[in-house]
């Protein structure tokens, strides 16, 4: 199977809701918001979010496959400060997971490309619920390390969010 990498579009909101959706069912610690918040928002909401991916310094990425093209995975960069983007928003579908298929790599190597040529930034951060050995897994092996930073996880304060960085100087 193929896929290819599209940034998020002005006109997509419903199907980020869609994808968003089967994120939150899928992985909810992943996420900061449950499955029954997403649930409530109305169009406004799922349309400012497509704007927002789409301001300048931020960036909203799907893997596709097929024709017309079903979203399998999304990623989502921000830069919260100079030199800096963030990572958020990320997830592929479970039967797209894996290694052999790649979808995650090459999500994550657009979002690289995007913060080091377009955002200029010279570190990618991300936070890690710490349950979630399998993401932190994967972004180990792409060269992150965790930073020492912890935050308690919003939506269960008894748990913690588990900062992860990778220099932007070095390849990936």
């Amino acid at each position: 199977m193929s896929y290819r990498i599209e940034r998020i579009g002005p006109a997509d909101w419903e199907r980020l809701r869609e994808v968003r959706l089967a994120q939150l069912l899928d992985t909810p610690m992943a996420f900061l918001e449950t499955h029954e918040t997403a649930l409530a928002h109305g169009e406004e909401e799922w349309r400012a979010r497509v704007r927002r991916v789409n301001e300048p310094g931020s960036i909203g990425l799907v893997a596709v496959t097929g024709t017309p093209g079903e979203w399998v995975g999304t990623m989502i960069g921000f830069t919260p400060e100079p030199g800096t983007a963030l990572l958020v928003g990320v997830w592929v579908a479970p039967e797209h997971r894996g290694r052999e298929r790649g979808v995650t790599d090459l999500l994550l190597d657009a979002v690289v490309a995007w913060a080091r040529d377009e955002a200029g930034a010279r570190r990618l951060l991300l936070t890690v619920h710490e349950d979630n050995a399998r993401a932190g897994a994967f972004y180990r092996r792409r060269g992150f390390d965790f930073t020492g930073a912890t935050k308690p996880y919003p939506l269960d304060p008894a748990a913690r969010e588990l900062e992860m960085a990778l220099p932007l100087d070095r390849p990936v």
